[in-house]
């Protein structure tokens, strides 16, 4: 899903996956959604924000849908260039090939507490590297810990701190109390 609007005053793109409808993969028609989203935040100079819960790309469309994590990091860095920035919100889970392009390419990566957020699964991981793996290592609370995330906020704080945090991104002032 793909909407313009406002939070707290400023002009953003939101998009989220949902992984109720066939596990939030990304297929071919995702991928162009997110990319339209990049373009209408380019030509409207708005900020995009992203909410992913995701179990990757969606296999039955093969290839095409691994040519979305191209699509969608190539329109993320257009993004970059004209200094719009980008806030990823990574929900339980975000996995596999969503997780591997945008939904760690944030300007901010935030992630809800406990949620589980990799390209793989444990077991696969474990049998490649053939090592035994830490407690928790896919968890939001690891990845910050390890620097792969700048915070962590519980969902019913989220309206309020991804709108500080663009307010800095934005270079505006802070909303008075």
């Amino acid at each position: 899903m793909v909407m313009a609007g406002t939070l707290e005053g400023l002009r953003v793109v939101a998009c989220a996956f949902e992984f109720q409808f066939l596990g939030g993969s990304m297929g071919s028609v995702v991928g162009e959604r997110f990319k339209r989203a990049v373009d209408h935040c380019l030509s409207e100079r708005r900020a995009l924000v992203c909410f992913t819960a995701s179990g990757g790309a969606r296999m039955q469309e093969a290839l095409y849908s691994l040519l979305q994590m191209a699509k969608t990091s190539a329109a993320l860095a257009r993004l970059k260039a004209a200094a719009l920035p980008f806030v990823s919100v990574l929900t339980d889970p975000t996995t596999g090939g969503v997780s591997a392009s945008l939904a760690m390419l944030g300007d901010l990566n935030l992630a809800e507490p406990h949620a589980q957020i990799g390209f793989a699964g444990p077991r696969v991981i474990k049998q490649t590297v053939h090592e035994t793996l830490p407690e928790g290592f896919q968890r939001s609370e690891f990845l910050l810990d390890h620097g792969a995330l700048d915070m962590i906020v519980d969902r019913r704080e989220l309206r309020g701190r991804i709108a500080s945090m663009l307010r800095l991104l934005l270079k505006q002032p802070p909303v008075a109390a």
